[in-house]
């Protein structure tokens, strides 16, 4: 059916308002977080650092206190991570009602439960509480865009926004829509995540896990193949992830750094090209049952030993600290 002129003018309207973003980007923005969980406080204290105001609301209402005394050690994350920052953090507020926490918002994180149902239910309730030109992004983590948004109002302002854990250090955002998104509220969210410091990629179309998830898949299929059948040890596998690729891919990626290893990309893929195609013609297949569960679980209990979750964390959070610095200064993406 052929839109309306009058609903022409109110869709163009809403793109022109969307598109303040990208000319004004720089102003304080308030943000509204519906689920806090994990993943919002740390969305909230991205955000924070970066200047913006933050209002959240959460059907539960124990994660406030929990927030306000990790708070201090994320900001100093952050400011570690963003030597150069010198931006007066925001202002946060817990909202007792979904109203309060989005009344006047400009843009909305939502990091609620990864359950479909509860999604399409969420959604256009986060819709009532906005203005129509206000861009609505999802953290979803393998949900697609296409599926949630099939029940609201204005489906063309969902977007998927989905973090990497620690959600507040980790700067990459994977951004798609779905079949029924504006390309302009893709544009929004890539705007509003590089205001924060954020390394977003954009997805030309949706696939169950998103783009780094299914390049962590790969290889990680391949690596439990590997310990299932007695290859490696986890120990020796983490080894060669680290200390192999690792360093080299987290400063420039997988292309840019085989296309040093010979004289360009056509040259490294005739070269070495042969090498690659029999190493995937001989590519391991992993399904998680019962033996190959168990496989896993022991070596990777040899290679954790006495160390517990909070200390493998803290350790975690210190060294990305320290390699984020370093991506910030010597990065070519």
């Amino acid at each position: 059916m052929a839109r309306s002129s009058h609903s022409v003018e109110r869709h163009q309207h809403r793109i022109q308002k969307r598109a303040r973003w990208t000319r004004r980007h720089m102003m304080k923005k308030t943000i509204g977080i519906i689920g806090f969980g994990v993943i919002g406080q740390r969305w909230a204290a991205a955000f924070l650092h970066a200047g913006h105001d933050v209002r959240a609301y959460d059907r539960s209402s124990t994660q406030e206190d929990d927030f306000r005394q990790i708070l201090p050690s994320l900001l100093a994350d952050l400011d570690a991570v963003h030597a150069q920052t010198t931006t007066e953090p925001g202002e946060f507020r817990m909202c007792a009602s979904m109203a309060d926490a989005l009344a006047g918002v400009d843009f909305v994180q939502e990091s609620g439960p990864e359950i479909l149902e509860i999604k399409c239910k969420l959604l256009p309730e986060i819709e009532s509480g906005v203005a129509d030109h206000v861009v609505i992004a999802s953290s979803s983590s393998a949900l697609l865009v296409s599926d949630m948004q099939r029940d609201c109002r204005l489906p063309g302002r969902i977007v998927l926004g989905h973090p990497f854990n620690p959600a507040h250090l980790m700067p990459l955002v994977e951004i798609v829509g779905g079949t029924l998104t504006d390309p302009a509220s893709v544009q929004v969210a890539k705007t509003v995540y590089e205001d924060i410091g954020k390394k977003p990629v954009v997805m030309n179309r949706e696939m169950t896990g998103h783009l780094a998830l299914r390049l962590m898949g790969a290889m990680w299929r391949e690596a439990i193949a590997l310990v299932r059948d007695g290859v490696a040890s986890v120990e020796d596998v983490d080894r060669a992830f680290v200390y192999g690729p690792g360093p080299k891919w987290t400063l420039q990626g997988s292309f840019i750094s085989n296309q040093l290893n010979a004289a360009g990309m056509e040259d490294f893929l005739r070269k070495y090209g042969p090498t690659y195609q029999a190493i995937w013609d001989t590519l391991l297949d992993a399904k998680l049952d019962e033996a190959t569960i168990a496989a896993v679980t022991k070596s990777t209990a040899a290679a954790v030993g006495d160390r517990s979750q909070e200390q493998l964390k803290s350790e975690r959070e210190a060294g990305l600290v320290s390699i984020l610095k370093g991506v910030a200064e010597h990065g070519a993406l």
